[in-house]
């Protein structure tokens, strides 16, 4: 399995619905639906995405390679 990281390539926002997409093996865009459709109910889903992008780490950048 993949670990959980905000990837840099896919992002919209924060990253936060393409990490857990990447880490569970699903779409990008199925994780987004599942998280718009989620607004429609009470809850606090806008802290737990601001959490998620605080907590989970973002994927660091490879330095070029020098010859």
């Amino acid at each position: 399995m993949n670990t959980l990281m905000r990837p840099l390539n896919g992002r919209i926002i924060g990253g936060v619905c393409a990490g857990l997409a990447n880490r569970f093996g699903l779409r990008p865009w199925t994780v987004r639906l599942i998280f718009l459709l989620s607004c429609l109910l009470p809850g606090p889903q806008f802290i737990a995405y601001l959490a998620m992008w605080i907590i989970i780490p973002g994927e660091r950048q490879q330095a070029p390679a020098t010859v």
